[in-house]
This record gives structure tokens, sequence and C-alpha cells, in this order.
């Protein structure tokens, strides 16, 4: 079972490591069910950049991104090469560390 750790803009999230995952669950699915708040304006629908993420480690381990997850994240602010849609992203079988940006942090920070 793969484990993953969410860290915010700055700091890892507090008593939320290694959080036990199950293979091909998606990224904001792991993150809701652990009260970690990822803005998804769009319903999970693949249609904003509101979830857009940062993988720190374990990015080839992810499901593979579709060519409509990268129009999208074309949109996201902050973007960088390992950036992928919370939604779309699902886990393989390794572990992975995952970034949420600043703008996207705010509920995170309590």
């Amino acid at each position: 079972m793969p484990k993953i750790k969410f860290f915010n803009h700055k700091n890892i999230l507090l008593n939320k490591n290694d959080i036990h995952a199950k293979k091909g669950e998606s990224i904001l699915n792991i993150a809701l069910k652990n009260n970690i708040f990822i803005e998804h304006a769009c319903e999970k629908s693949c249609s904003c950049s509101t979830c857009h993420c940062i993988v720190i480690k374990g990015y080839n381990s992810l499901s593979k991104k579709k060519e409509e997850e990268d129009d999208i994240l074309d949109k996201a602010w902050g973007l960088e090469p390992n950036s992928r849609l919370s939604c779309q992203a699902k886990l393989g079988s390794k572990n992975v560390k995952i970034k949420i940006p600043l703008y996207n942090n705010h509920q995170n920070n309590k």
C-alpha cells in the first residue's frame, strides 16, 4: 500500500505524515478523506486548474497524464514540470510526496 505525504508551500502538513492510500486513488480524494482541503472548483471533472499540485517525489509512479489534463494545467498558476491536477493523478505502487501551492493553501494553514 503506497504512502503519500503532503506539504504546504513551506512545511509539511503537521499530523498528516505518511498517509496510507490505495493504488488507483486520486491525490485529491486522498487529501479530502484526510481533512486536507485542496480547492477543486470543477468538482473533479478536469475542467479547471484549482486542484493543481506539485509532485516532489514519485511522479513516474502516478497514472499517465492525458492531453486533456495537460491543456488544463497550462492555465495553472505556478506551473512546474512536475505539476499535476490532483483530481486526475492516481497513485501507483510507490510512495509520493505532494506540495500544495501557496494559492491553494489558505485552508491548510489553520
